[in-house]
């Protein structure tokens, strides 16, 4: 494409959005959680969940702590196959629930990437509706 730059070829949007997973909503220990974020998020990230729009780090590290508390010890998320993205969005499936237990939840997380890093994320749940 002559004229235009690749800006994200060198982004491995997969360990970006693996890391997400497993060291921020995976992790139980706040100091880590709160490093993780630092790491991966911009300084003022925005994340939309289906009924809130979260804004900021702490937030951010909120939101993942009281999942885990509400959940229980032993509830994770765990990716579906690889993160694919381009241009500076990426995709990662995934389905969460207790280790060696039933599939509690299915989605996806969809990141805007800016320098590296998640900007905004948007995290999108699989929902069965009742018949």
């Amino acid at each position: 494409m002559k004229g235009r730059e690749m800006t994200t070829d060198n982004i491995d949007f997969d360990h970006l959005l693996r890391s997400n997973l497993e060291r921020v909503f995976n992790e139980r220990d706040d100091d880590k959680r709160r490093t993780a974020i630092a790491e991966l998020f911009v300084e003022e990230p925005v994340m939309y969940e289906p009924t809130d729009i979260v804004q900021g780090r702490a937030e951010i590290s909120r939101v993942a702590a009281n999942l885990l508390k509400q959940f229980g010890p032993t509830f994770r998320f765990i990716p579906n196959g690889v993160a694919v993205g381009h241009h500076g969005l990426a995709h990662l499936a995934w389905h969460a629930g207790p280790e060696d237990g039933p599939v509690a939840v299915t989605g996806a997380d969809v990141a805007e990437i800016e320098g590296g890093k998640i900007a905004r994320l948007w995290v999108l749940l699989n929902v069965q509706k009742s018949k």
